[in-house]
């Protein structure tokens, strides 16, 4: 049987449910097909469970370092295994049901449990029935990487979706991969009371940022206890009785680690290759993240790819944007682009690390002149009174146009904070209006006029020592 739509969206993650919502309310009929979650992995996998075990994490961490503070925790700090997992898990269901709850009151949407492919441009087949539509949007997300280790085979292992099944806390969490999943996992368990090592091939952390925002997430890490395995070769895995034995060529340490639970973090793959996109003709780069153009729209006309699977942004807030570029490009006449997103990002480890635009690095290989503005967060009143000073603020702009090209805050609020920056740089902004803003006093964004007015066309920042 065929049944024909006006569009046809695979994938209930973040831009697809958004999307049926403005089509059926344009008067468009939708069928919404998801064959797992609906949600995606922000709300099931992603960023609602872990924020929830993040937030555990730092009550738990805060708790141990109450003294400090001048408040006696006289019976100790506990973690409670199974509640931890019962919170996320609560918290990340009801999200997902109250979604489902509106897709399922939503006028003109038929949603689809099921799994869809491709058998032409314009058609796809789902439980055994066909349904056809001039527009198609794959919004199906990502999954973890599994590289091909050595003996990767022959060991059980985590990933970002299966170690929140845990119930568990593991004796020692050995983390392969130094970037944001893995370290934002680290560190939870580590507060949480397990022993916990990081391998990481390149020479330090998180290698997209620049190295002293590198270096001091490995100082805050470090701090806690975690052990930080850098310059690792070879990763190699094998079964040793009850344990995992992780094998590392690294330049020191011993060229073994030895854990109860290894956590696979190396990244993200897109879950296209079981949809029959050659069947429509549809162009993938090498990972299989689908090629789209500037208003998202693939090689075939009418087919879009919206979210992670379009490989144009890794995050919740670009699938939504995706949505908001595709909808008001399709019902409100506009002309709007990708290329037109500032990114923006945060790692939430504790401090968090709020980033937009680009790195010093990536603005200097550009060639354009640019200034430099940094400020310790041991000079931020906000961060004093918390007793919460690791880290840095960072500014980065153009000497010519006065315009920031990027910036990052990682420090306490720095996830909250950054956005002063990023609605500057939206608003087209030049610094010098930024340096007479008058922000509120205490807090993590009134230092960012203040690192404004100490921009200089070196890496060096102010030396005073007042704390403001």
């Amino acid at each position: 049987m065929t049944h024909t739509f006006d569009a046809i969206i695979i994938g209930a993650g973040q831009a697809g449910p958004s999307l049926a919502g403005r089509l059926t309310a344009a008067g468009q009929s939708v069928a919404l097909i998801e064959r797992k979650l609906v949600g995606g992995t922000c709300v099931n996998t992603g960023c609602t469970p872990t924020k929830a075990l993040v937030a555990s994490a730092y009550a738990a961490h805060l708790a141990r370092r109450a003294a400090d503070l001048g408040v006696v925790v006289s019976s100790g700090v506990a973690v409670d295994s199974k509640a931890l997992k019962a919170r996320q898990r609560r918290i990340a269901d009801e999200a997902r049901e109250g979604l489902e709850q509106w897709l399922r009151s939503m006028s003109g949407l038929t949603l689809i449990e099921g799994h869809a492919r491709f058998i032409a441009p314009s058609a796809i087949q789902v439980n055994g029935e066909t349904l056809k539509a001039n527009r198609i949007f794959i919004n199906v997300g990502g999954r973890a990487a599994v590289p091909e280790l050595t003996g990767i085979r022959d060991v059980p292992y985590l990933t970002n979706s299966s170690i929140l099944q845990l119930d568990h806390i593991p004796r020692h969490l050995v983390v392969i991969g130094g970037s944001y999943i893995g370290l934002e996992f680290a560190q939870i368990y580590r507060r949480f009371g397990s022993e916990v090592t990081i391998v990481e091939r390149g020479s330090r952390l998180i290698g997209r940022e620049d190295p002293e925002i590198s270096d001091a997430i490995a100082d805050i890490l470090s701090a806690e206890g975690i052990t930080l395995r850098l310059c690792a070769e070879c990763i190699r895995l094998a079964r040793s009785q009850n344990s995992v034995t992780v094998g590392i060529d690294c330049r020191d340490g011993s060229p073994e680690v030895v854990g109860s639970h290894v956590l696979l973090a190396v990244g993200r793959v897109p879950n296209t290759d079981d949809l029959g996109l050659d069947e429509a003709g549809l162009v993938t780069d090498e990972r299989g993240f689908v090629q789209v153009g500037d208003d998202l729209q693939t090689n075939m006309p009418g087919v879009y790819a919206l979210g992670d699977c379009n490989g144009r942004g890794a995050f919740t807030h670009t699938s939504y944007n995706d949505y908001e570029i595709a909808a008001a490009n399709l019902l409100d006449g506009e002309a709007r682009k990708i290329s037109d997103r500032i990114p923006g990002y945060a790692l939430y480890i504790d401090p968090p690390l709020g980033r937009v635009g680009l790195t010093e690095t990536q603005a200097r290989a550009s060639g354009r002149p640019i200034l430099i503005g940094t400020r310790p967060m041991t000079r931020v009143a906000r961060a004093v009174e918390k007793g919460e000073t690791a880290g840095l603020m960072k500014i980065v702009a153009d000497a010519e146009t006065k315009h920031i090209l990027g910036a990052a805050i990682l420090g306490t609020g720095g996830d909250e904070a950054i956005h002063a920056i990023l609605d500057a740089m939206n608003a087209g902004m030049t610094y010098s209006r930024l340096k007479w803003a008058v922000p509120i006093h205490p807090t993590v964004s009134e230092l960012i006029p203040t690192v404004v007015g100490e921009l200089h066309a070196t890496k060096a920042s102010a030396q005073s020592s007042d704390v403001v």
